[in-house]
């Protein structure tokens, strides 16, 4: 049985110190590879959508595009219920057990989607289970989010937790990173046809299995949840752990902050990282298909190394200059780049624009596991940030890619561009006059936050 975190050495010595420090990495990284895989697991479906959609739907079809990107956006209406369900577990029973859980279920269904015959076999049965996977992985992501970016906040030690927790997002982007390079892979060494037929399918299959050994790597992480928590949750004596009517009669603050802090981050995250790219890879798709992956794999790559810095330098200058940062800049630049981009004729401005968006994308992306957990006191954090997270992602962030097709469509991306800009403003709004850059926080000062609750 591993320890606790709860049971880390007590702050006092250099030596100390350093085996906390030591202990706080150890667990960072062993948080991060399973949501690297996990992530991977949700980003291989838009990378290797144009591939698929074949398969799942009559070529026949002129709406298949919208119906794939229907089903991508469904299966955010899952993330809700998820974050519900493994927030709670996760506040009663622990961070480690309910993260474990999680990635059996992606795992599950990935293989599942790998080895589902094609429409042309089994008709319509076939983009049932597509959905149907999509839906139960949906429902596990929900609860990865704000299982893992609890545990990562609360792994991480007091003066780093900007830092360590940016690698929340890094290994976000990371599963979409890996995605990119499957695919580039596949390009390198197959024609589209064979990517198109069978290919597709190898890169949700290697997402299973490496979802099974992050299986055995998360049974050996520490827990972040005090033990006793643990024991009173389970003994029935601490009713209130993992509690909507806790969260929604004495946290409904922190909620709807957390809601509205991610409101605008979760629209300009997937038009930047999921439109974005695809933009790209359309202006590319004639022959040059190689050249669009590439672009977006480096640009991706840059947003991932982005994430350490924008964490060290919320531990430095505090989290609301950083969230600040994004939302001035995504009021401005949002428009740009979704006007621009698809005007690009060579690869160097089409990259620099990405690139940019990514830089301001940083802002919010880098820091927002740990803003959001500071929110919550522990007995409700897992839950807190990840109903608070999922509710506006399912609202602003996975329609994003189906809002914009359909104003591809109809000729109005004008009217897409309004609507980001909007949200992201309704965030910096937040940012400006509701957070505060260094104040007491549940996280490294839960008794200054008790006493305050109190008056």
């Amino acid at each position: 049985m591993t320890a606790s975190a709860s049971s880390l050495p007590a702050a006092g010595s250099d030596a100390d110190s350093r085996a906390r420090l030591r202990r706080s990495v150890s667990n960072t990284l062993k948080g991060s590879a399973g949501n690297l895989v996990e992530w991977y697991d949700v980003y291989v479906y838009s990378v290797f959508a144009t591939y698929f959609e074949s398969q799942f739907f009559s070529p026949e079809d002129k709406n298949a595009t919208l119906f794939i990107w229907a089903i991508f956006a469904m299966t955010f209406l899952m993330r809700p219920i998820g974050a519900w369900y493994f927030g709670r577990f996760a506040d009663r029973y622990g961070r480690r057990l309910a993260l474990t859980v999680s990635v059996t279920i992606m795992a599950g269904c990935s293989f599942a989607i790998a080895i589902t015959p094609s429409v042309a076999t089994i008709g319509m049965a076939a983009p049932m289970i597509l959905l149907l996977a999509r839906l139960i992985q949906g429902f596990a992501t929900g609860g990865e989010y704000g299982t893992s970016a609890t545990y990562m906040s609360e792994a991480a030690i007091p003066g780093r937790r900007g830092f360590l927790s940016s690698f929340h997002y890094v290994t976000l982007v990371g599963g979409h990173v890996l995605a990119q390079i499957t695919l580039l892979l596949m390009l390198k060494f197959f024609d589209t046809p064979q990517i198109s037929q069978w290919g597709w399918r190898v890169a949700f299959a290697l997402g299973g299995i490496a979802a099974i050994v992050v299986f055995w790597m998360r049974r050996t992480m520490d827990e972040s949840l005090a033990s006793d928590s643990i024991q009173a949750a389970r003994s029935g004596q601490a009713r209130a752990s993992g509690s909507l009517r806790e969260l929604f009669v004495h946290q409904w603050r922190p909620l709807l902050l957390c809601f509205l802090i991610t409101a605008g981050g979760t629209v300009a995250f997937y038009t930047y990282s999921v439109i974005g790219p695809k933009i790209i890879q359309g202006l590319f798709a004639g022959g040059d298909a190689m050249t669009g992956v590439v672009l977006n794999l480096l640009a991706l790559i840059v947003l991932m190394l982005l994430q350490p810095v924008g964490g060290w330098l919320s531990d430095l200058v505090g989290r609301k200059s950083l969230l600040v940062f994004f939302g001035v800049g995504g009021v401005l630049y949002s428009g740009f780049l979704v006007l621009a981009l698809p005007q690009q004729a060579s690869w160097l401005p089409a990259f620099a624009i990405l690139a940019l968006g990514f830089v301001i994308l940083t802002g919010y992306t880098s820091i927002n596991a740990v803003v959001k957990a500071e929110l919550f006191p522990t007995h409700v954090r897992a839950l807190g940030v990840g109903l608070g997270y999922a509710l506006a992602n399912s609202a602003f962030g996975g329609t994003a890619p189906l809002l914009y097709q359909a104003a591809l469509r109809s000729d109005k991306v004008m009217l897409f561009v309004v609507y980001v800009t909007a949200v992201i403003a309704v965030s910096l709004f937040v940012y400006l006059f509701f957070l505060k850059n260094k104040s007491a926080n549940w996280l490294d000062d839960a008794a200054a936050m008790d006493r305050r609750t109190m008056r």
